[in-house]
């Protein structure tokens, strides 16, 4: 079994090729940061007519690399749910031509349950049933996956993503996009108690939800005072800007492994499986063994290369193949992803 897979649901064009053991025979990847960077974020129009421009020389190159043709594939897959709609439409347009080029099926893929899946792949070792996280620029949600493809809903973020916070807090302290790295770095040199930040939800063990919209305003307050708007003229030094990002970091971080740590109480799991680009902070990394080692669950993070988005990840198309989940070519994407009551 050999599989064409094709990520497109943000601002990664990503192709890969993978067999039935989850080898990954050939890999590509084209990234829009540089792009992005100009406007402090991904912008939906030019992220999908970027696509539209790399989309064949990364399938292309896959292929080259995994040294086989379209007429050597056992399928094409390719991720129609969540993500940026212009996104998506070329990923799966693509998918579809390719898929009637050369006569074969399609199947479609979940970029949530992917990030979790990137797991499976980077270890080679079956760590279902979990709660899975996903963390990422878009999503912050939880899992409780009884399967590699049977996922459960249990709850996700009510507002802001912890990636979109990491950016938009990043632009307010005069950091470069992508925010994520940025306020790692300079919260290496920083105080991560120098600022009590609130902790959104933490203490709220019924739901397993995140919020990470107070925590973004609580900075915002730091910086420029209660209820200013405008804090462009706000001077801090290196030392302060240092101390927030750590102190911002380190309550995203707890909110995160603190309501991943509830779900595994709530359902009895003792495996947690997290994906996602944000999964490839240093703190965040560093919190969540910690949390394993005291409460005692097995712990699997993808690496760095695999949190953030790629088509690897994709391999959770061999598992819909072995279940005959095929799907026809009127396909379409499902860009929302509905957040919890």
């Amino acid at each position: 079994m050999k599989i064409l897979t094709i990520e497109s649901s943000c601002d990664e064009t990503a192709a890969a090729v993978v067999d039935e053991d989850r080898n990954v025979l050939g890999s590509s990847l084209a990234s829009q940061i540089d792009v992005h960077q100009l406007y402090g974020g991904v912008v939906p129009e030019i992220a999908s007519r970027s696509h539209m421009e790399a989309i064949l020389p990364v399938v292309s190159e896959a292929l080259e690399e995994a040294k086989i043709g379209l007429e050597d594939l056992s399928a094409i897959a390719v991720v129609n749910e969540p993500g940026l709609a212009g996104s998506l439409l070329v990923g799966l347009s693509a998918a579809k031509a390719l898929c009637v080029a050369a006569n074969k099926p399609l199947i479609a893929i979940n970029h949530l349950q992917a990030h979790v899946y990137a797991c499976r792949v980077a270890f080679d070792e079956d760590p279902f049933p979990c709660i899975g996280l996903i963390v990422s620029g878009g999503h912050s949600s939880l899992y409780r996956c009884n399967g590699p493809i049977d996922f459960e809903s249990l709850g996700t973020t009510i507002d802001d993503a912890a990636g979109e916070a990491f950016d938009k807090v990043a632009a307010m302290l005069g950091l470069p996009y992508p925010g994520g790295p940025s306020i790692q770095k300079a919260a290496e040199k920083g105080n991560p108690k120098a600022y009590k930040f609130p902790r959104p939800m933490l203490n709220d063990h019924d739901r397993m939800q995140f919020s990470f919209s107070g925590l973004k305003t609580a900075v915002r307050y730091q910086l420029a005072g209660t209820g200013r708007v405008d804090f462009s003229e706000c001077h801090i030094s290196e030392q302060e800007r240092a101390d927030i990002a750590a102190s911002f970091q380190e309550a995203v971080c707890d909110c995160l492994v603190g309501k991943a740590t509830q779900a595994l109480r709530k359902y009895g799991m003792k495996t947690l499986c997290v994906g996602g680009g944000v999964a490839a902070n240093r703190r965040f990394r560093e919190k969540a063994l910690e949390a394993s080692e005291k409460y005692r669950f097995k712990l699997f993070i993808a690496p760095p290369k695999l949190c953030t988005d790629n088509a690897v990840m994709g391999a959770i198309a061999i598992e819909r193949y072995k279940a005959g989940l095929f799907s026809d070519l009127d396909l379409d994407v499902s860009p929302g992803l509905v957040r919890d009551k």
